[in-house]
Formats: C-alpha cells, structure tokens, sequence
C-alpha cells in the first residue's frame, strides 16, 4: 500500500467526526487494525480498501493517492472553471481589498502566461509555472493553518518543514527561469536562442497588447515596489 493510504483513511475518519471505534465497527475490522492501517504499520486488502470508499463516499483512486478529486476523476484542461465564472465562489465580503489585490494578481498572471505562450520555451513556461505554483501552496498553508483544528492531514509533507522546502524550491525554480531566459544551457532545460528577438517590451506595448490587463500589471509592479523601499 503507498503512504498516501494511511493519510487519507485517518483524515476521512476525522473529517467525518467519528472515533476510531466508531469507524473499526463500521468498516468490520477491529479498532486495533484500523489503528495499524492509520500508522501505514500494516497494509490491508483490497477488500477493505473497496469498502472503505463506500464508506466515506470517495473513490478508491482518491482513497490511494491516485487522485486528487473524491471521485477519482482527472480534471482536463476544459473543465477548469473561468475566474469569472466561478459565482459566489469569486465574492469576497467586508472589505474591497481582497477583490482589488485578486484581480490584480489574476490580470497580471494572464499577461505572464500569454507572453510564455508567445516566448514558446516549454522550460521557461514549466519553471515559472512551477514557481507560482509554490507560492500559492505556501499561502494557502498559511491560511489553512488560521484554525488549528483543521486537519494537516490534507497535506503530505509536515508542517514543520513545507515552508522551508517550498523556498527552498522555488529559489530553484526561479534561477533556472533566470537561467533560461537568459540563454544559459543547464541540464535538462532549453535555453531561450536569439533572445533580442523575442517580445521586445515597454510599457507602450504593453497597454496596446493588453489593454484591459496592463493597469492591472503596473499598479502590482507599484504595490510591490512599496513593499520593497
């Protein structure tokens, strides 16, 4: 069984509220077992594994680790929701400040992403990626981590340590952009050739490229650059 088994089975039962006990009985296995299925200290059968995905109402995929969706499906390009078509989802209440840095960051991004497309570096256009992506993660820690209630379970690497591997990463993630963007070979990246060819850029261009996003991207630049004097 992989580890992400262990983890999973422990933060189900806890998400539904439900004892040890309680579960073992459900599920027809001692509470000792389950207990030993929870540590990952003994593997069970497959049996079980059907049995508890019924249970708890999730796929066995999502039950082993194999997907990050409760019914096992693979999310396709297609079927990522549109920022504005998220609904109430996308209404932040009390102050305007949340949904004025949101669509800066949201603006500013669309402009990142379709300069990538045009750059068209599959190694450029995965570091950055990779990057931004690290930095949503560790945010999003921070504000999970608001209720210390709620289950760390959800994430596989520990707490103590995700802040200072995700840095770490994203340091690496950054000097490899760094790297290829300035035409510098490294193993197992491509590095950009010709670069005075590519996107010549200023803000002129940019408000004629962008004309609903740019203000968007100069008032981040402006707000970050405070942050920084």
């Amino acid at each position: 069984m992989n580890s992400d088994f262990p983890r999973i089975l422990t933060l189900l039962r806890k998400e539904r509220g439900i004892s040890q006990k309680e579960a073992a009985g459900s599920l027809n296995v001692s509470q000792a077992l389950l207990s030993h299925y929870e540590k990952g200290i003994r593997e069970c059968g497959l049996d079980f594994v059907v049995r508890t995905a019924d249970f708890y109402g999730v796929s066995c995929d999502y039950l082993l680790g194999r997907s990050p969706e409760r019914t096992g499906t693979t999310i396709s390009i297609d079927e990522i929701p549109e920022d504005d078509a998220l609904g109430k989802e996308n209404n932040f209440k009390g102050s305007i400040l949340p949904v004025l840095n949101k669509k800066l960051i949201v603006n500013s991004l669309h402009i990142i992403f379709d300069l990538l497309g045009k750059i068209n570096n599959k190694s450029l256009t995965g570091e950055v990626s990779s990057f931004l992506m690290l930095a949503v993660y560790r945010m999003f820690r921070v504000v999970y981590s608001v209720n210390p209630k709620n289950e760390e379970a959800v994430f596989t690497i520990p707490k103590a340590v995700a802040n200072s591997y995700a840095s770490a990463e994203m340091a690496v993630k950054e000097a490899n952009a760094s790297a290829v963007s300035q035409g510098v070979k490294m193993k197992g990246l491509t590095a950009i050739a010709k670069r005075e060819e590519n996107i010549p850029l200023n803000t002129e261009r940019i408000n004629q490229d962008y004309p609903q996003l740019s203000s968007s991207l100069f008032n981040l630049i402006q707000n970050s650059e405070n942050f920084l004097k």
